[in-house]
């Protein structure tokens, strides 16, 4: 074992505990990164403070190699550590501004696909209403080639996930706001497992499928007549039809349901 100095003592102290957390078998680099992170923003280990190696994190945790190194991949990607070159891993110092990131665990559970589609309801239901206002021409003839894609793609038996994302993309840069643009692009990563929950979910019943082209063209329609009020209600009125949906299907809780729409 390599003779860390005295931070880094401390460091892997307070990551390797005398019975160190075991990770569950699934999704083992994201959970380490989430309880990497924790401890990272608690304070413990502190900035500037190096961490231990990655074999020594992947004796620890009961994890390979591999592992250690996608989860410090995603703790520099939140910029919450820094590679020396010769030195090691180390925490970075707190910066004044942080960036976006989700918790992984958001892709964990059919439940939280719904918190997805609730977040999708605010954000998309807006971006119609900007498209109606700003959207040119063009940009409503993507949207309806977009559409036609979606078609395409259930036709040859694929879920259509990249094709009802792009759908939505084209909405987005319909706003003439790129930040809308930046936002669904990083969104993508959480949005895509709840798509392909939906989008499988209906794929299961022939009156979902044509409700949800229904419902697509709705709100093309809607923006292509420059109504905005009328486009950010059919955009969510598309998603609670989308949560209803996976009620009427069996895969959530009609109780989830409820709740969220007193």
């Amino acid at each position: 074992m390599l003779h860390l100095p005295t931070a880094a003592r401390v460091a892997l102290t307070s990551v390797s505990p005398a019975v160190p957390p075991r990770l569950m078998p699934q999704r083992l680099s994201d959970r380490l990164a989430v309880l990497l992170g924790d401890q990272i923003e608690s304070g413990t280990p502190g900035p500037g403070e190096r961490l231990p190696t990655e074999a020594q994190l992947a004796a620890v945790h009961g994890v390979s190699r591999t592992v250690v190194r996608e989860a410090m991949h995603q703790l520099k990607s939140r910029q919450l550590v820094v590679s020396r070159q010769g030195s090691g891993v180390f925490v970075a110092p707190t910066p004044l501004n942080r960036p976006l990131a989700f918790d992984p665990a958001v892709l964990d559970s059919v439940q939280a696909v719904v918190h997805v589609v609730e977040l999708r309801r605010v954000i998309e239901a807006e971006m119609a209403a900007l498209a109606a206002d700003r959207a040119t021409r063009a940009q409503i003839a993507a949207m309806r080639r977009a559409l036609k894609a979606i078609d395409v793609a259930a036709a040859a038996g694929r879920d259509g996930v990249a094709e009802d994302l792009a759908f939505h993309r084209a909405i987005g840069e319909a706003t003439g706001n790129p930040q809308f643009t930046l936002l669904l692009g990083f969104l993508e990563q959480y949005l895509r497992e709840g798509m392909r929950i939906t989008r499988g979910n209906e794929a299961r019943r022939l009156d979902f499928m044509e409700a949800v082209r229904h419902e697509h063209r709705a709100i093309v329609d809607a923006i292509a007549v420059r109504d905005p009020a009328l486009a950010r209600r059919r955009a969510r009125e598309h998603l609670l039809h989308s949560e209803r949906r996976l009620i009427d299907g069996g895969v959530i809780a009609k109780s989830r349901n409820n709740r969220s729409h007193k």
